[in-house]
């Protein structure tokens, strides 16, 4: 007797996943896009499901409301971030000036591409998050400490390592790097021009590297 094919229930069941994958980020953007046309506080759930043609319970089968939304949106954006640093990227990957700055380069095309792939997340984040609760403040601060020692960690191996100046204040340096990336979204939000960002990226990573570099 032939048994019979699983490829057919697969293949569907692939599908429906990938069509709640694909639902699941319309509600995102949708969301996104009523949050820039009435503001966050003024949007509703039934702004978002009335756009995209869905009921209120569709919506809830992805998100429990719409702060859910943003906790997913810095969660995808952590994560992605996280990848990026892996490895090669690590921050006790690099053993000599040489790699620290091929692994400056990396980090900062990454980067880059990571924060402004979609301008309007870099907007919410730094322009309307922290007004929407305290709690969301206080997580956005704490991702802004998190920057601040991962960048000090790679500072600190240099050091160690003897490729950055051994008198380099590696806290209060970092939290000057995570302020020239603030600065540089800000940029790239306003002059989308991939020249003006190449440039502006280019100085930074330079400052990077000559600013802190052991003489």
């Amino acid at each position: 007797m032939t048994k019979p094919s699983t490829r057919a229930p697969r293949r569907a069941g692939n599908a429906i996943q990938r069509r709640k994958a694909e639902l699941k980020q319309e509600i995102i953007d949708t969301a996104f896009v009523c949050f820039a046309e009435k503001g966050y506080h003024a949007t509703g759930i039934a702004d978002i499901a009335g756009q995209l043609g869905i009921g209120h319970g569709t919506f809830y089968r992805y998100f429990s409301n719409k702060r859910d939304i943003i906790d997913h949106v810095i969660d995808d954006l952590a994560a992605r971030i996280i990848d990026a640093l892996g490895t090669e990227n690590a921050p006790d990957a690099a053993t000599s000036l040489e790699e620290y700055r091929a692994q400056t380069d990396r980090i900062g095309t990454a980067l880059t591409k990571i924060l402004l792939q979609d301008r309007r997340v870099a907007q919410l984040l730094l322009f309307h998050a922290t007004g929407i609760d305290d709690e969301l403040t206080a997580r956005l601060y704490g991702l802004l400490d998190t920057a601040d020692a991962l960048t000090a960690g790679y500072l600190e191996h240099g050091v160690e390592q003897g490729y950055l100046r051994a008198d380099l204040d590696t806290v209060n340096t970092a939290r000057a790097v995570t302020g020239m990336l603030l600065a540089g979204i800000v940029h790239g939000l306003r002059d989308p021009d991939d020249a003006a960002i190449a440039g502006l990226t280019q100085a930074i990573r330079r400052l990077l590297i000559d600013g802190v570099r052991r003489g």
